[in-house]
């Protein structure tokens, strides 16, 4: 994995401010309401998946543990629990808080279990920043609300979507996405509303193996999806349609939609 763009601190910042601005989002919300982001969830069934994400990963940055453990509270989940909304901001907030002061306290590098060989605690508070992030825009979107995201973070998390969707191993635990390899099957991705290199990534599809690298300046592929940054990344998260407001297609759109509807990664 390449390093993160942002600082430990940084992320740990964003889990707690990500995990507040959901607890504002939720004050007059009813937990019932359906969550169309994440099908056949509601409110209450992604706040528990949230915030027992939080108290599963701070138990295992504190611990330094070797191996993962029971995730169980954070995977059956309970779509009416004995709770209101305001309750359940409430937990969601000192969990983040909690796991935000055990990765700030780890540090980059300490050693840990982590699903890529070699990552140490710094690899879950990149990750953990961007969870939190996509499901405060999950609830966001349940209720209505519009999402807006700081732009070093939206390209941060651009660049770990492109980063991770395109490890070698993902053909391992993903077998079916070979078949999205083939003659001609390239891809641009384009953030419209930056300049900087993490805004602008290229699916290579024509090898072996699944290529996700930063786009050259002017480079073309089959397909194009060009939109501002933080539309795009809700896209690539499938938070967004395709023809999501500011999204344009140019090129081969069939392509584009079997890879998105394949390759996702989150």
């Amino acid at each position: 994995m390449p390093t993160p763009r942002l600082t430990v601190d940084r992320y740990a910042d964003e889990i707690e401010a990500q995990a507040a601005l959901f607890r504002s989002h939720l004050q007059d919300a009813d937990l019932a309401t359906p969550v169309p982001t994440c099908p056949g969830w509601n409110l209450a069934q992604l706040t528990q998946h949230l915030g027992a994400g939080f108290r599963w990963l701070d138990d295992l940055v504190r611990t330094r543990a070797a191996g993962p453990t029971d995730d169980t509270a954070m995977r059956v989940l309970d779509p009416a629990p004995q709770t209101d909304a305001r309750a359940r901001g409430e937990w969601l907030v000192a969990g983040a808080e909690e796991l935000a002061g055990a990765l700030r306290a780890a540090g980059p590098s300490a050693s840990m279990w982590t699903p890529l060989p070699g990552e140490g605690a710094g690899f879950f508070a990149r990750r953990y920043a961007h969870e939190t992030l996509i499901h405060r825009a999950d609830g966001a979107s349940a209720l209505g609300l519009e999402v807006a995201v700081d732009p070093d973070l939206a390209l941060d998390g651009l660049a770990e979507w492109m980063e991770l969707g395109g490890l070698p191993q993902m053909l391992e635990f993903h077998p079916e996405r070979r078949d999205l390899l083939g003659p001609g099957r390239t891809l641009r991705v384009t953030a419209t509303d930056t300049d900087h290199p993490d805004g602008a990534w290229l699916v290579d599809l024509t090898g072996e193996i699944m290529v996700h690298r930063p786009a050259d300046r002017g480079e073309s592929a089959a397909v194009e999806l060009r939109g501002p940054l933080t539309t795009l990344l809700l896209a690539l998260y499938a938070r967004r349609d395709l023809d999501a407001d500011g999204l344009e297609i140019v090129g081969d759109r069939d392509l584009l939609e079997l890879w998105w509807k394949h390759s996702g990664f989150g």
